[in-house]
């Protein structure tokens, strides 16, 4: 019997978000909490910033004709001073108001010379020197030069960074509409995994690792600011999957899970998702990361009451990549991203890679000093330090062999965890 050829990793992709939909609950929450959270709605600005003209420098407001009509370097008087949150009064004719950063232009003047290009001559007296001949709008922010007022400053499905919260804030919005975290329910699978405090590494027992998975996973989870359930370790054995499975469908958006989905007599995963539900998704044409499953947990007889369940690779390396090249999309869409593609760098590998893989891969790898990638010297699935020693991953295609010089695209482990 013939079996279907693996499913390249981009068709996986776009079937997968295909059949995620943005969750439809909104929520309001303080501008002061939202880092990371997705807009349900558009932020839009009911005021100009700045509000009016104000000084981007401290030093002297001017009318620049003033200036010009005077022989050599002029010397005026200074008229007033404006302080950032002061009102002032007109310019006087032939003269100069000491200002400071932010605050109002008088009516009147079209310029600031900053402090350092002055001299105080007469300080009894008021006298400033100017010694640095200005431009009109010199050192001047006009009124709306960074948001107009109706303007759409963070459209709906932005994820908010700090730089959007502070131009959330800056257009008076004390609270914003965002999409609710996703809620996951997070376990292993197998009876080899043990916690870590549990045993000692001096009394495990012949056959027992460690459960790292649930570590970074939860941890990843939490990064791309989902609420997570930690369902924790589950037995290798259909009853008990069918009943983690179930208790987790009924509460949450998404089921994911490391583990059980290869094709052993002890992977129970695959059959106990089909009894429940549905499986559409099982092996990618991708190293590390083939046994990957998607597919839903039917809640009762309603076709649109379902949780989505993700299966990922139990080997460590596994699961970190198709995390990020997988799961890290699901969850943007569900919480309504607008853009959930990253673009590679092309860079130089100083390394040679001569045996090409009938499946895509993605190597770990490091910037060195001179602007080029150094390969981990063990690319294995199972060695989780590739991914710690390692900045990013080389997509090198199928059947693609690398030469040291050549120039192949690049993702970044930062870019991911953004």
């Amino acid at each position: 019997m013939t079996r279907p050829a693996l499913l390249s990793l981009d068709d996986a992709l776009a079937q997968l978000l295909a059949s995620v939909s943005p969750l439809g609950r909104t929520e309001s929450i303080s501008t002061f909490d939202a880092d990371g959270r997705v807009l349900a709605e558009d932020v839009i600005s009911e005021l100009q910033v700045p509000a009016f003209d104000n000084s981007a420098m401290d030093g002297y407001a001017v009318r620049v004709s003033d200036l010009h009509s005077s022989n050599g370097l002029p010397v005026l008087p200074v008229s007033a001073r404006v302080a950032a949150g002061q009102a002032p009064q007109a310019l006087q004719a032939m003269s100069i108001a000491r200002i400071f950063t932010g605050a109002p232009i008088p009516l009147g003047a079209d310029a600031v010379v900053m402090q350092e290009d002055c001299t105080v001559v007469n300080e009894c007296e008021g006298g400033v020197r100017i010694d640095v001949m200005p431009k009109i709008d010199q050192w001047i922010r006009r009124a709306g030069e960074d948001v107009q007022k109706g303007a759409v400053v963070l459209p709906r499905g932005t994820r908010l960074d700090p730089a959007a919260l502070g131009l959330a804030a800056s257009v008076g919005c004390a609270n914003l509409q965002v999409v609710p975290r996703p809620r996951v329910a997070l376990f292993s699978t197998g009876d080899e995994l043990v916690m870590p405090g549990s045993v000692t590494p001096a009394d495990m027992k012949v056959g027992s690792i460690y459960n790292s998975n649930r570590f970074f996973l939860r941890a990843l989870l939490i990064r791309m600011g989902c609420e997570v359930t930690d369902f924790g370790i589950v037995p290798d054995n259909r009853a008990a999957t069918l009943e983690a499975l179930s208790s987790a469908a009924s509460q949450h958006d998404l089921i994911l899970t490391s583990g059980g989905v290869s094709v052993g007599e002890e992977d129970h995963i695959k059959p106990a998702v089909q009894q429940l539900g549905e499986l559409n998704l099982w092996q990618i044409a991708m190293k590390p990361g083939k046994p990957f499953a998607f597919g839903k947990i039917k809640l009762g007889s309603d076709p649109h009451s379902f949780a989505h369940f993700v299966g990922l690779p139990g080997n460590p390396v596994s699961s970190f990549i198709t995390f990020l090249l997988l799961v890290r999309p699901l969850l943007l869409q569900l919480q309504g991203t607008t853009s959930v593609a990253l673009q590679p760098v092309l860079l130089r590998v100083d390394f040679d890679w001569p045996k090409a893989d009938k499946r895509r891969e993605f190597l770990r790898v490091r910037r060195n000093n001179d602007g080029g990638l150094d390969l981990f010297s063990n690319q294995s699935s199972g060695v989780l330090t590739s991914a710690v020693w390692g900045d990013g991953l080389v997509d090198n295609p199928a059947g693609q062999t690398i030469k040291r010089g050549d120039r192949v695209s690049y993702l970044s482990f930062a870019e991911f965890l953004k």
